[in-house]
């Protein structure tokens, strides 16, 4: 063999590789004996450790813990000795059915019971001896055999010995004894995996079979499959095996379910309060056993920690999304069984109140102290009760809100109760209110419980609020009661908005110093917060309706509306930041109400009453300069800008009219362009509103000449760019005076082309030739170009007729001939009229 390196050099390299497996080995001998210990501790808390599953955990082999013996795992001894034991018990099983179901005839008395109590005891005996071999597999496999034959000594028993007894009752009772034996047969031998799981399923079937068997009632049946129950609870609560607690848990869940749901459908269905007691009881012993459960629920197994951590401590005994679900059923049927009995006590439309106040009453209970997820549980099972309390009770609130919309089709036709009183409806403000109060309590009684605070007060706020507005209709007030509570309501919406937008307002920013960076753009100061907000939506849904319910009367729609613009103002003037210019424009709104209200009492016509709207555009456009730069200036003016919209869309039937609004609109927004930093908006809108007067009035006065129409664009247009290059001398003619020029030139050569007159071809072609020689002497391409274009084209449609003329009066071959010499003319000039065509363009290039 031949050495790359020196010997000694390799021999150094082979030492530090050996050390380094030495060090590796060791490691993972340490983690190995952590997890065997964690397996082993595991192991003692289930069951006793066993030859067969202890193996994996052994001692370390040569080959590696753990490593199968045989090459192909999918058939390794293991699981080939498994399959051939399972495929046996199965066999003896049909052989043993088949015996017992055809052969037992056959046989006498005696025989029958020997061969049965051998065959059995044998079955039952044997794994003791297998087990004491360590031959695990095959104990699990025989005595499973013993299982099934016990069954069949119970059916074989009843038809030798008992066949005149009452088949459900012997079943339950044959269900009963085996399952005790079971147990005891699985207590006796703990390696045994099968029988106490079998148990457990076994003992389902007794109590609820002896109620079947004696023709028991509902409310009996329930009581026997709850306290089945009480058995699966005790032995989740005591067993180790967790195939044993799992069946458990199951069985509690399936019997106590059944008698949570029989109880709950007897007490809602019994008419009087002493027929909803005994399922009232039977609830309430259905939370007493899932209270018990939730509080007794065991630890949960410890977690294997990751490599280099060390193990940590137990979870607490009631942690887990399971004990959170146990104690909210035990607080619904808690729930359930008090409030049943006190909604068979009250009338009927205090049913909801009735289970509404068991809710309330367990939210108190929920600060006792227990560990920490059964009040958690209990909380989320009053949240329930009160979410769908409130659920029942937001129709008949949403009824009082919408009510008045059917005014609308009949104004002023005087005072009438327009909200039907629905079923169950008197109790709805109620349940609202008490809702609410749990929402807002809820936060500051359970510190210890992270809850949304601010969503939660939120939801409180819009309950009130919807309580208080539809208390009037479930009490039956009459309309003048009803609208000053719902007015009173709207104040304190308003009020409560404003406030908590105003404290909000005085607190900073955090990471910013008022009046400095981005804090300074908005005063130094945070937004208005969730609970402003819907105070605020509160407040304003509110108004509208109890501005719709004014509409009743004439009286009452003047005293709302003036009461609703007083209170918004009041609130503006106390609030800040957006809810303040939210505030500001509602009452621009109230106001533009108030006008036209006053309008129709007037009796002034629909186009009339938009000149007097037009009044709270101005008063906007006054107040926003009075405000100048405040924060609520521009909301009140664009609010006004709508009311000025409302009054053109009144006055569209009559055009006279239209164009007077459309030119007193434009006065107002001339008005505001005055103020530098309304002017590129609002004087664009007075241009268009000017305009548009113009064009309705001639409209109005049957003017079809397009240059009536185009001349009033035209004018200003050039005017303004006129101004435009003079402050701007760089400014291209196209920017300046293209759009001026081409408003009146494009639609009077259209006209032109159709006029069978001289003067309008004639006065366009002027105009069209000052325009182009102007352009030519100022040396502006916008000019030049569009009076060029303009001239020609007229120029063409005034010549056209002598042109068709002479065409028609010269030969055939002439056109051609002349076509054929200009061609050849082009051609043979053909440099030249490039060089005039680059000068040209050149030319119109150097042009502005």
């Amino acid at each position: 063999m031949e050495n790359v390196l020196p010997p000694a050099e390799e021999l150094r390299l082979l030492d530090g590789e050996l050390a380094q497996l030495e060090a590796r080995r060791a490691q993972l001998l340490t983690r190995r004996a952590w997890l065997v210990q964690t397996l082993q501790s595991l192991q003692a808390q289930q069951q006793p450790k066993t030859a067969a599953t202890a193996a994996p955990w052994g001692p370390a082999r040569p080959g590696g813990p753990g490593r199968p013996s045989h090459p192909n795992p999918e058939t390794s001894p293991p699981s080939a000795q498994n399959v051939l034991l399972t495929l046996g018990g199965i066999l003896l099983a049909i052989a043993a059915i088949a015996f017992t179901l055809v052969s037992w005839g056959h046989m006498g008395i005696g025989g029958r019971s020997l061969v049965l109590g051998a065959v059995t005891v044998a079955a039952l005996a044997t794994p003791v001896l297998l087990l004491r071999r360590g031959l695990t597999s095959t104990a699990e496999s025989v005595a499973a055999l013993g299982l099934v034959l016990m069954v069949l000594d119970a059916y074989a028993l009843r038809r030798a010995a008992l066949p005149h007894t009452h088949a459900v009752a012997y079943a339950a009772v044959a269900s009963g004894v085996l399952a005790a034996l079971w147990a005891a047969y699985g207590l006796a031998l703990r390696t045994l995996r099968i029988p106490l799981p079998v148990a457990v399923v076994t003992v389902q079937l007794p109590l609820p079979l002896w109620a079947l068997a004696a023709d028991a009632s509902a409310w009996t049946i329930a009581w026997a499959t709850l306290t089945t129950a009480a058995i699966d609870v005790a032995i989740a609560l005591t067993a180790k095996p967790t195939a044993v607690r799992g069946l458990a848990v199951a069985g509690a869940v399936v019997t106590g379910g059944w008698s949570l749901l029989t109880g709950l459908w007897l007490s809602v269905t019994a008419g009087t309060a002493a027929e909803a007691v005994q399922p009232g009881v039977l609830l309430l012993a259905a939370a007493g056993l899932a209270l018990v459960a939730a509080w007794r629920a065991p630890a949960a197994a410890p977690q294997e920690p990751p490599r280099g951590q060390q193990p940590t401590a137990p979870a607490s005994p009631t942690t887990g999304p399971a004990v959170v679900a146990t104690a909210v059923v035990a607080g619904l049927a808690v729930i359930a069984g008090v409030g049943g009995v006190l909604r068979a006590a009250v009338p009927d439309d205090w049913g909801v109140p009735a289970y509404l106040l068991c809710a309330v009453a367990l939210l108190a209970v929920v600060r006792i102290r227990a560990p920490r997820r059964i009040p958690t549980g209990l909380g989320l099972a009053s949240a329930v009760v009160h979410g769908a309390s409130a659920a029942w009770a937001l129709p008949y609130a949403a009824t009082a809100l919408s009510a008045p919309v059917a005014v609308v089709d009949d104004v002023w036709s005087g005072a009438r109760d327009v909200t039907p009183l629905l079923p169950d409806m008197g109790t709805a403000p109620l349940v609202l209110a008490v809702v609410a109060a749990g929402l807002w309590a809820a936060p500051r009684l359970l510190p210890a419980v992270a809850l949304p605070r601010t969503a939660m007060s939120c939801v409180a706020l819009v309950l009130a609020w919807s309580a208080a507005f539809a208390l009037p209709a479930a009490l039956s007030l009459p309309y003048a009661a009803t609208s000053a509570v719902q007015l009173a309501v709207v104040a304190a919406a308003l009020a409560r908005a404003a406030l908590r937008a105003d404290l909000r307002n005085r607190e900073p920013v955090e990471g910013h110093t008022p009046g400095t960076g981005a804090a300074a753009a908005g005063n130094g100061h945070a937004g208005p917060d969730a609970t402003a907000v819907t105070a605020l939506v509160c407040g304003l849904a509110g108004g509208l309706s109890v501005a719709l319910l004014g509409l009743a009367t004439r009286p009452a729609t003047f005293a709302v509306l003036g009461v609703l613009a007083v209170l918004s103002v009041a609130a503006a003037r106390m609030a800040r930041s957006a809810v303040q210019a939210v505030l500001a424009c509602t009452t621009v709104v109230w106001t533009t109400g108030l006008v036209g209200a006053a309008a129709a009492a007037a009796g002034l016509p629909a186009h009339r009453a938009a000149l007097a709207l037009l009044a709270v555009p101005a008063a906007a456009a006054l107040l926003g300069a009075r405000l100048r730069s405040h924060p609520v200036a521009l909301p009140v003016e664009l609010t006004g800008a709508a009311a000025a919209l409302v009054a053109i869309g009144l006055a569209v039937p009559h055009a006279p009219t239209l164009a007077l609004v459309l030119a007193l609109a434009g006065v107002v927004a001339a008005g505001t362009a005055v103020r530098a930093e309304r002017r590129p908006a609002a004087g664009y809108a007075a241009a268009v509103l000017f305009v548009a007067a113009t064009w309705v009035r001639l409209a109005a006065s049957e003017v079809s000449a397009p240059e009536a129409y185009t001349l009033p664009v035209t004018v200003p247009a050039l005017a303004v760019g006129l101004l435009r290059r003079r402050k701007d001398p760089e400014a291209s003619s196209w920017v300046a005076y293209g759009p001026g020029l081409a408003a009146t030139f494009v639609p009077s050569l259209f006209a032109a082309w159709g006029d069978a007159h001289w003067l309008r071809p004639l006065l366009l072609g002027a105009t069209a030739l000052a325009v182009t020689l102007a352009g030519a002497r100022l040396r502006l391409q916008a000019l030049l170009v569009l009076g060029g274009l303009t001239l020609t084209l007229d120029a063409l449609h005034e010549l056209a007729p002598y042109v068709v003329q002479v065409v028609g009066a010269l030969p055939r071959w002439l056109p051609p001939a002349l076509a054929g010499l200009l061609l050849l003319a082009v051609g043979a000039t053909y440099e030249q009229r490039l060089r005039d065509a680059r000068r040209l363009r050149e030319t119109l290039s150097r042009m502005r």
